[in-house]
């Protein structure tokens, strides 16, 4: 079997217009994908130069492959199921800033070159104050950023028209604000100058993104299979979802330059993307958090096996459909299809979905993604949502401990809320343990004991679940 590079592999030349900051998984199954259907249906014409952002990393893999790799895209589409293989040929080469550094600042000298885009972790958008002008690199990446902003500042000679379109990809709320709070930093901390704040602020553009695609990365458990379709060694295949959304906060003037919208792909370019952001946590998220301890506690292990259940099924449906979707402000045809496609997401049979991963630090998960809807839905329905409040019953209960079957449940949350839940159902009261749990401003940053009706209705529930299983408290909540 050859080994994949552009001397054994057909592939296309693009010139040089993107600079990405991380070589992982996420970004070649998500941006690199996305560019490359760009390029194929638009003039859109546009090569990557990927820029390593810690000082270990891909991009010697990356460049001995001369930048190709194959990404298995699976899933269902519109009812149908997908299992694609394409060679991805947008990445022109990998620059490590660590050992290359002259070669990284060579890029802001590129007129061409007109994006930045990331993907350096939820940590990565952040300031660091050890960093240096002088340093070779600085070492986060808002600093690696600056350095290469104040290069083309100085080398264009403060001409407006060189500035950058930056789209970080950080799963953060609001990333671009963040990362131009960060670079605004450095210009302090480093004494730039007003002039080059300045063409900073009239040149480029920062703007917030939401990006969504479940990527599992390399295939090793079926790698063979695939190297097999391919016909080439490829040690960078990734796979991911066929699912994709990406929602850009930024003007026309941005989505005329990158027409990614324009290839038939799910990409927004929108006013605000708060509502957006809202609603992928809401109606993907939340469900997520409460069908996970109810679903386990019913016998089942997957999400796909939550959704297709004739019972949890029902559940989840009522708690997406039935409570969250009600509880936001997009319009309702708009919220169903994406609820529709998560529900596709959730039964995608080539992804194997624990829910006791998802189960990981399930209060903090429920007070950011189900408590805001669960309060929402109480003003506009003045009810509770029963499967939102079963959903932190389950929470609850399975927080108690004990076993499912021979399996040990061992929640894994902060130390200070486990021992709490542990001290609570010590206690034998159903009451108390409602009381405790929703009491605990550590937890919420209030007492949810305050909310009408909530304290009465959890101690039902857990009531119930004590006494009869998990599944008569569903089977009440779907009747």
């Amino acid at each position: 079997m050859e080994a994949l590079n552009r001397k054994t592999a057909k592939a296309n030349q693009y010139p040089d217009k993107v600079i990405q900051f991380g070589e992982g998984n996420f970004l070649r199954a998500f941006v690199d994908w996305i560019i490359w259907n760009t390029n194929k249906t638009t003039d859109f014409n546009a090569g990557v130069v990927v820029v390593q952002p810690i000082e270990r990393g891909m991009v010697d893999m990356l460049n001995a492959q001369d930048g190709l790799y194959h990404l298995n895209l699976q899933g269902i589409d519109k009812g149908e199921p997908v299992d694609s293989i394409d060679m991805i040929d947008v990445i022109n080469r990998g620059i490590n800033p660590y050992s290359e550094f002259d070669e990284y600042l060579a890029l802001a000298e590129d007129p061409n070159i007109r994006f930045v885009i990331s993907n350096t972790t939820e940590a990565g958008i952040a300031f660091d104050s050890s960093c240096r002008l002088e340093d070779r690199p600085a070492s986060s990446y808002p600093g690696k950023l600056t350095q290469l902003l104040y290069r083309r500042y100085e080398h264009f000679k403060g001409d407006v028209t060189k500035g950058f379109i930056i789209l970080p990809c950080e799963l953060i709320f609001l990333n671009g604000k963040e990362l131009k709070k960060c670079i605004y930093q450095y210009i302090e901390l480093w004494q730039l100058g007003e002039d080059f704040k300045k063409w900073f602020e009239e040149a480029c553009g920062v703007y917030c993104t939401l990006v969504d695609r479940i990527v599992p990365g390399y295939p090793k458990d079926n790698i063979d299979e695939i190297l097999a379709r391919i016909g080439y060694e490829d040690k960078l295949v990734d796979k991911g979802e066929i699912f994709h959304l990406w929602v850009i906060e930024a003007p026309e003037a941005v989505a005329a330059e990158f027409p990614a919208d324009k290839a038939g792909l799910n990409v927004l370019f929108v006013p605000s993307e708060a509502p957006y952001h809202e609603r992928k946590v809401t109606l993907l998220n939340g469900p997520h958090t409460v069908l996970s301890p109810v679903g386990y506690l019913s016998g089942l292990d997957t999400v796909k096996q939550c959704v297709e259940d004739p019972e949890v099924g029902q559940f989840v449906k009522k708690v997406m459909y039935g409570e969250l979707l009600e509880t936001l402000n997009l319009p309702k045809p708009e919220l169903e299809a994406f609820a529709d496609s998560v529900v596709e997401r959730f039964v995608n049979p080539y992804v194997k979905h624990f829910v006791t991963s998802i189960m990981l630090n399930s209060f903090p998960k429920y007070r950011t993604r189900d408590l805001p809807g669960l309060k929402i839905y109480l003003e506009r329905k003045g009810e509770l949502p029963e499967g939102l409040v079963l959903g932190l019953a389950a929470i609850i209960t399975y927080y108690k401990g004990g076993k499912r079957g021979d399996v040990e449940i061992v929640p894994n949350d902060d130390a200070a809320i486990v021992a709490l839940l542990k001290e609570l159902w010590e206690t034998g009261c159903v009451r108390k343990v409602a009381e405790g749990v929703l009491g605990a401003e550590f937890i919420w940053g209030e007492d949810l004991n305050a909310i009408p009706g909530l304290t009465d209705k959890v101690t039902s529930y857990l009531d119930l679940i004590q006494k009869e299983g998990m599944r008569a408290a569903v089977r009440k909540v779907i009747a």
